[in-house]
């Protein structure tokens, strides 16, 4: 099977895993965006940028002779998923998306689930109050210039300059967070509300946890629909498609060199 290369799009912890799990059994090459300044280490190769687009990761793929894909970014990272599915789709090759579970709402959760940052934004200015916010970089620039609110940030790397972002004070961690931490902060920063995103995964769900044993609402910004296509939230169960699917194709090779 090592004679098969899979292009994981990644830059999760699921990502990494499934590296992980593959490793020296196929050629592996990770995509990673990019966006975090020391990625720990995998193994295979890594490929650090963007592909140009749909066309752009089509080429790539061509070119270095992929055979097939695991989607396996971050659940927001709806552009790069639409382009892979686009690619694929256009080469013919077998893609699976990786997506962690999302998270399941208690009973207790004071959830307030929006479309957008900038919808959560808003909700945000009307209830004012100190809030805690984890949506990461990308999405700061809608919570620019908003009135009666006091916001602390967790980002793992600093955000770009030229944003106001009114009274605020950002931290700079990388999760997993345990529970403790969490309950510890929010009790320290006089926090109020809780902004973030439905990522999913348990390296960040303590924050959750601890809003809700503090009764705090949460704004929580909705997942994209992925694109069409095969799914899955399991690691595991990724790898057994790939093996599988390396194996089918492996085996469609050797029988089309008896004709």
């Amino acid at each position: 099977m090592t004679s098969r290369h899979l292009l994981i799009l990644g830059g999760t912890a699921e990502a990494a895993a499934l590296a992980r799990a593959l490793a020296g059994r196929l050629q592996v090459t990770t995509a990673l965006a990019g966006r975090t300044e020391h990625p720990a280490p995998l193994p295979g190769a890594v490929r650090i940028g963007g592909f140009g687009g749909a066309d752009g990761l089509a080429d790539w793929l061509e070119k270095n002779e992929v055979d097939l894909v695991i989607d396996a970014t971050h659940p927001f990272a709806a552009v790069i998923s639409a382009n892979a599915a686009s690619a694929c789709t256009r080469l013919g090759l077998p893609r699976l998306r990786l997506q962690r579970p999302a998270w399941r709402r208690d009973p207790r959760d004071r959830w307030a689930e929006l479309e957008t940052a900038e919808a959560a934004a808003r909700a945000l200015e009307r209830l004012g109050g100190r809030a805690f916010v984890t949506i990461g970089v990308q999405e700061l620039a809608a919570f620019q210039r908003l009135h009666g609110v006091w916001l602390l940030i967790r980002l793992i790397a600093r955000p770009p300059a030229g944003l106001d972002l009114g009274p605020h004070q950002v931290i700079l961690s990388r999760g997993p967070f345990n529970l403790a931490e969490e309950r510890l902060l929010l009790q320290r920063h006089r926090i109020t509300i809780l902004v973030t995103k439905a990522s999913g995964g348990a390296a960040t769900e303590a924050k959750l946890i601890a809003a809700r044993e503090a009764d705090l609402p949460v704004i929580m910004i909705r997942r994209p629909p992925p694109p069409p296509g095969p799914i899955t939230d399991s690691v595991e169960a990724a790898q057994a498609w790939v093996e599988s699917t390396a194996q089918g194709l492996s085996t469609a090779m050797r029988g089309r060199s008896t004709w």
